[in-house]
């Protein structure tokens, strides 16, 4: 955003970083963003960093115990857990979304990791998942949280994704705070709706319990060992924008009801091929399933998720992250594919995509989506 541009501009002059955790502006402004969301505590019971991969690698750190997450999930969550040396495992989620364990399955996993000497502490999900591009049914939500916390498990909830909704007035989302709201610390990367990922930021907002509160204190003390500090100039551009001016709330509306057009044209593409994969639901990506092809895929030398991400990057000239990457099996034909490319290859286009009325008529966006279809339809016999 141009405004967002002149904020970070006019706050250039400070040199020095925030505080660990994020200074009393940047905190201040994410517990309003949160309690505009019905999500209600302190600035005391924030702490940001220089965006989500330091915050998550912190609030891990400052668990004990093993650490569960859907298959598939993220691509930094499972490397995060391994770096600090604790034993991760996937559990499945339920046929209609990712992002959230099936409830059943976590039963399951939590007995079993139990039984063969784990601690299962730790609960990873995103009700508005990456990589699936799905929103989560509150009635799921519930039952995963329910049997999370009756085990004695924390809940970090990643809602980086949320203001992305497709459609919000016929999308019910539930944040697992709201269920239990002292057994969850939700976090949100700015770069998920509000803010470039080139200016990287990112809060968490812990429960207001005095076990969080030292759950709180240790996330700093990691901050501060790995020097994970905000950067001073874009700390008061979060604040910015987590303020949420009608500027910043109209272009995320009008990012969102975009996306929604773009990404169900793709969609359609991918169902065509005979591929399968969920209709997206937010974010600016979705998540195929190319098994029914398999067998035209095995002709073209692809067998698995890693030649795959290869065979489709090169066609479709950007990046086709493979679900080996997202905690997938790497025999299982599946791909993250992203809808910003459809956009534009320049800044200009990008904006007039933003801008149009009927931004699928666009020479440039009927372009990429008829070279995009193109490459789904090479694949069917």
């Amino acid at each position: 955003m141009p405004e967002l541009a002149a904020v970070l501009a006019a706050a250039s002059e400070r040199t020095r970083p925030e505080p660990p955790g994020g200074g009393p502006v940047l905190r201040e402004a994410a517990r309003g963003y949160w309690d505009r969301r019905g999500l209600h505590g302190t600035a005391g019971g924030i702490a940001a960093a220089p965006g989500a991969q330091p915050l998550l690698l912190a609030l891990i750190g400052a668990h004990g115990g093993d650490v569960l997450m859907p298959r598939p999930c993220p691509a930094t969550w499972m490397p995060q857990a391994r770096l600090l040396g604790r034993p991760a495992y996937h559990v499945p989620t339920p046929a209609e979304c990712g992002g959230v364990p099936d409830p059943y399955a976590l039963l399951e996993t939590v007995r079993r990791v139990r039984a063969e000497g784990g601690r299962p502490k730790l609960l990873l999900l995103s009700v508005v998942d990456d990589p699936t591009a799905t929103v989560a049914p509150p009635e799921l939500v519930r039952e995963a949280c329910e049997a999370a916390v009756g085990e004695g498990l924390h809940i970090i909830s990643d809602e980086t994704w949320r203001d992305t909704v497709h459609r919000p007035r016929d999308t019910v989302l539930l944040s697992p705070a709201e269920m239990c709201p002292d057994d969850v610390t939700v976090i949100a990367d700015l770069a998920g709706a509000l803010a470039p990922a080139a200016w990287p930021v990112a809060v968490a907002r812990f429960p207001d319990t005095a076990r969080a509160a030292v759950r709180h204190a240790r996330t700093l003390d990691i901050l501060t060992a790995l020097g994970a500090l905000v950067a001073g100039p874009i700390a008061h551009t979060a604040a910015h924008a987590l303020a949420e001016p009608d500027s910043v709330r109209d272009r995320i509306r009008r990012a969102a009801a975009l996306q929604t057009e773009v990404a169900a044209a793709a969609h359609r593409a991918v169902l065509a091929s005979g591929a399968l994969a969920r209709p997206p639901q937010a974010g600016r990506h979705l998540y195929a399933d190319l098994g029914p092809l398999r067998a035209r895929l095995a002709d073209l030398g692809v067998t698995d998720s890693m030649e795959l991400e290869e065979y489709l990057t090169d066609r479709l000239g950007a990046p086709a992250p493979g679900g080996h990457r997202f905690g997938d099996e790497l025999g299982a034909l599946r791909v993250r594919l992203g809808t910003g490319p459809l956009l534009g290859a320049t800044p200009q286009q990008q904006t007039e995509s933003l801008t149009a009325a009927q931004p699928l008529e666009l020479p440039h966006v009927a372009r990429a989506l008829d070279g995009f279809a193109a490459v789904f339809a090479a694949l069917r016999r």
